[in-house]
C-alpha cells in the first residue's frame, strides 16, 4: 500500500458511491494529501474516460488539516451510463508534486471482489432489492452487519445485487465511545495535523488540552450543564445543575470538530489505523483497564473486518441520514432539551461539530445540490481556524439548514425523512416529546408524494413500533421523564401522528408504502390496513436495527410476550391507540420461538421488491452470515 512520509496511507477512506443514476455519479472520498483524478467508466456498451484537468471542473475539494482532504466528484453526464449492467470504474490519484498516478492496488488493495480487476457498480432501472440498516456501535460485542453484507455480495450474481444500501441513522456513536476508540482518534488527529479549536464557556482553552490529557472516562465533568433555575423548575427542587447531554454513556462523548472527522475515518476503513497503537492511558484505575482491554479486544475485530466494509461501500451507492446518536443521544427530543441545548455555547458548539462532521463525511454525498457553495466555503474556513468567527457561523447556518431531507429518483422513488430538524414542539408541555415533523414538513412530503405509485419511505425511527412500547413511552412522558425511555415515536405527539395518518388516507398518494426504519435495535415487519376500506394503500413497516448493536435479549423476550398479551386481535386496548383505524399485521422472522415477532438479531435487512414497489421477500443477513426470512403470507401473520 502506498505510505506517505507522515506514515498515512494516501486514501484514508472511501471511494464511497453516493448517489448514482445514469445522468449523475456522486462518489466521496478522503486523503491524506492533495491529488489530481482522473476516472474511467467502462461497461460492455461504453466507455467514457475524465482526464485531471475535466474532472477538476466536476470535483470539489476541502482541506481540512495538513494531512487529510476530502473530495466529492460529482460528474454531470451528456452520455447517459447503461442500466442493469456491470459499469466498472478507474479512479487514479495523482499526488501533486508527482508524476505518477496510483490506482486502486496502490492505496486499496483489497477494493474489488474475486475475478474483477476493478471496483464497480449497477444501475438499475427498478428497485428490486436493497440493503439497510441503522446503528452501528464499533464497541458493541456482535459482529459487523456491513462486513456480514459484503461477504454475502462475494457471492451473488450480479442478477440478485442490491440497487443501493440505505444507512438509516447512528453511522457514528458521538456520544458513546469506547475508550480505545478515542486514543486512536487522538492519536490519528496528530497525525492529520488537524488545526487547534479555540473553545468558549468551557473549562478548556482549546482542543489542544482536551486531545493530549484525553479525559478518558471524565467528560461528563466538562459537559455543559443547565442552569440552576431551569433545573429548579424541571427536578422540583433549586439549586441542582442537570446535564444537558442524556446520554448513560457521555463519560467519553466526543467534543471537537477534529475528533468527530477521525471517528468517521476509522468506522470506514482500515486506512487510518495503520501503525495506530491502542495502549491504555496510565491514568486507568484497575476496573477500568480491564475494561479498557475487552473493548479493545472488541475493536480489533471490528478493524479487521474495515477493508470488506470499505470494499461494500465501493460498490453500491450508499444513501445515509442521520438519527440521534450521529450528533448526541435525545437530540432535539423535545422543546425543553433544544432551548437548554442551544442556550449554552460550549453544548451548542458540541452540537454543531457533529452537524458539521454529518454534513461533510454524510449528507454532501446524498443530495449535492442542497448544499450551497456559501455553506462549503463556511466550512472551509471554519476548519482553517476551528473556533473562530467563520465556526460560529457555519453552526448557525447548519442549525439552520432546512434541506437535510432529500429524494433519489429510483423506481420506486427513494423519500429519505430529516426527523430530528423539523420537529413539531409542544405547544403545552416544553418537556413533552416533540412530534418528529412538523406539519409544513409533513405537508412537502404529502405533496411530493402525489400521483407516485409506489414509495420507499425512510424514517429512522419505525412509523409503526411496537404498541406496549410506545404506551410505556407514553407513561414515562405523563410521569415527566420521557428522557428515561428515549420517548420519540411518530405516535407519541397527536398533531404529527393524525398529520402522518390523514397522509396515508390521502386518495392521490401511492397505493404502495413501504417504510424502512431503525434506531430501536431490533427487528420486524409489520403490514398495515386501513379498516372499513376495501382499496385503501398497502403499507409495509419494514425495520432493522441494528447493524452492530443489539436489545437487551431477556427484556425484548418479555416485551414482545406481554405486547403479544396485552394487544392480542381482540383486546379492547387497541381502540385507545392512534392506530384504531389501521390493522397491523405483524410478519414473523421464520423459526421464531413461541410465536415471536421481534427478531434479535445484529445485522442488515435486505428487502426484494415487487414490479409494483411492494415488498415479495423481507429477510435479516445477521452479522454471523445467517439469512433469516420474515414470512410473508398472512397465513402465517397474526392481526393485531
Amino acid at each position: 500500500m502506498f505510505m506517505q512520509s507522515s506514515n498515512l496511507a494516501l486514501v484514508l477512506a472511501g471511494p464511497i458511491l453516493r448517489h448514482i443514476s445514469p445522468q449523475r455519479v456522486v462518489i466521496w472520498l478522503a486523503c491524506s494529501e492533495a491529488v489530481e483524478l482522473s476516472l474511467v467508466f467502462e461497461s460492455p456498451e461504453q466507455r467514457l474516460q475524465f482526464d485531471s484537468g475535466s474532472l477538476s471542473k466536476q470535483c470539489q475539494s476541502i482541506v481540512a488539516g495538513e494531512h487529510l482532504y476530502y473530495y466529492l466528484i460529482d460528474i454531470q453526464l451528456e452520455t447517459p451510463l447503461p442500466s442493469d449492467t456491470w459499469i466498472s470504474y478507474d479512479l487514479q490519484l495523482t499526488p501533486r508534486g508527482q508524476g505518477q498516478s496510483l490506482g486502486w492496488q496502490h492505496w486499496a488493495p483489497d477494493l474489488t471482489y474475486p475475478s474483477r480487476d476493478l471496483p464497480g457498480f449497477i444501475i438499475t432501472s427498478k428497485v428490486k432489492r436493497m440493503l439497510h440498516g441503522s446503528c452501528r456501535k464499533p464497541h458493541h460485542p456482535s459482529d459487523d452487519g456491513l462486513a456480514a453484507a459484503d461477504a454475502w455480495l462475494a457471492n451473488v450474481e450480479l442478477e440478485q445485487w442490491p440497487s443501493l444500501l440505505m444507512m438509516s441513522g447512528d453511522q457514528i456513536y458521538a456520544d458513546d465511545v469506547a475508550t480505545p476508540m478515542l486514543v486512536a482518534i487522538h492519536r490519528l488527529i496528530e497525525r492529520l495535523g488537524l488545526a487547534n479549536e479555540s473553545f468558549a464557556a468551557s473549562q478548556l482553552d482549546s482542543s489542544e488540552a482536551l486531545h493530549q490529557q484525553g479525559y478518558y472516562l471524565s467528560r461528563q465533568t466538562l459537559l455543559p450543564k443547565k442552569g440552576a433555575e431551569q433545573a429548579a423548575k424541571k427536578a422540583l427542587f433549586s439549586g441542582v445543575r442537570k446535564p444537558i447531554f442524556t446520554s448513560d454513556h457521555a463519560n467519553n462523548h466526543l467534543i471537537s470538530l477534529a475528533e468527530m472527522l477521525a471517528m468517521y475515518l476509522l468506522v470506514w476503513s482500515p486506512s487510518g489505523w495503520q501503525d495506530l497503537a491502542m495502549s491504555p492511558p496510565e491514568e486507568l484505575a484497575l476496573d477500568e483497564l480491564d475494561e479498557y482491554l475487552q473493548q479493545r479486544e472488541i475493536l480489533e475485530r471490528f478493524i479487521q473486518g474495515l477493508a470488506k466494509v470499505q470494499r461494500l461501500m465501493a460498490h453500491l451507492p450508499c444513501a445515509m441520514m442521520f438519527d440521534d446518536h450521529d450528533v448526541t443521544d435525545d437530540w432535539n427530543l423535545s422543546a425543553a432539551w433544544e432551548l437548554a441545548a442551544y442556550g449554552h455555547p460550549f453544548s451548542k458548539r458540541i452540537i454543531g461539530n457533529a452537524m458539521a462532521g454529518y454534513f461533510l463525511c454524510q449528507g454532501w454525498g446524498n443530495a449535492p445540490d442542497n448544499f450551497p457553495a456559501e455553506l462549503l466555503e463556511g466550512l472551509q474556513q471554519s476548519l482553517a481556524e476551528p473556533g473562530g468567527e467563520a465556526h460560529q457561523q457555519l453552526i448557525e447556518q447548519l442549525l439552520s439548514h432546512s434541506q437535510w431531507h432529500y429524494c433519489w429518483d429510483t423506481q420506486p422513488a427513494l423519500l429519505v425523512l430529516d426527523t430530528r430538524t423539523h420537529r413539531w414542539r409542544s405547544e403545552r408541555n416544553l418537556d413533552a416529546p416533540s412530534g418528529l415533523m412538523d406539519w409544513e414538513a409533513l405537508c412537502e412530503l404529502q405533496q411530493q408524494m402525489i400521483g407516485l405509485d409506489s414509495a420507499i419511505l425512510v424514517s429512522p425511527a419505525p412509523m409503526f413500533g411496537v404498541k406496549l412500547i410506545e404506551v410505556i413511552q407514553r407513561i414515562f412522558t405523563w410521569l415527566g421523564k420521557p428522557l428515561l425511555v428515549d420517548a420519540e415515536n411518530w405516535m407519541a405527539h397527536p398533531g404529527a401522528a393524525n398529520s402522518l395518518l390523514n397522509m396515508f388516507r390521502h386518495g392521490k398518494t401511492p397505493q404502495h408504502f413501504v417504510i424502512l426504519s431503525g434506531d430501536v435495535h431490533y427487528s420486524f415487519v409489520y403490514q398495515i390496513q386501513l379498516r372499513r376500506r376495501q382499496q385503501g394503500p398497502e403499507i409495509w413497516q419494514i425495520t432493522s436495527s441494528g447493524i452492530k448493536n443489539q436489545f437487551p435479549d431477556s427484556l425484548l423476550h418479555h416485551l414482545d410476550k406481554l405486547n403479544r398479551w396485552l394487544y392480542s386481535p381482540k383486546s379492547p386496548l387497541n381502540w385507545f391507540t392512534k392506530r384504531r383505524g389501521m390493522r397491523v399485521i405483524p410478519h414473523r422472522p421464520e423459526n421464531a420461538a413461541s410465536g415471536e415477532r421481534l427478531l434479535n438479531a445484529a445485522g442488515i435487512g435486505l428487502l426484494e421488491l415487487n414490479a409494483d414497489g411492494s415488498p415479495h421477500a423481507v429477510w435479516q443477513l445477521t452479522s454471523q452470515g445467517e439469512l433469516v426470512a420474515f414470512a410473508m403470507d398472512e397465513q402465517h401473520a397474526r392481526w393485531e
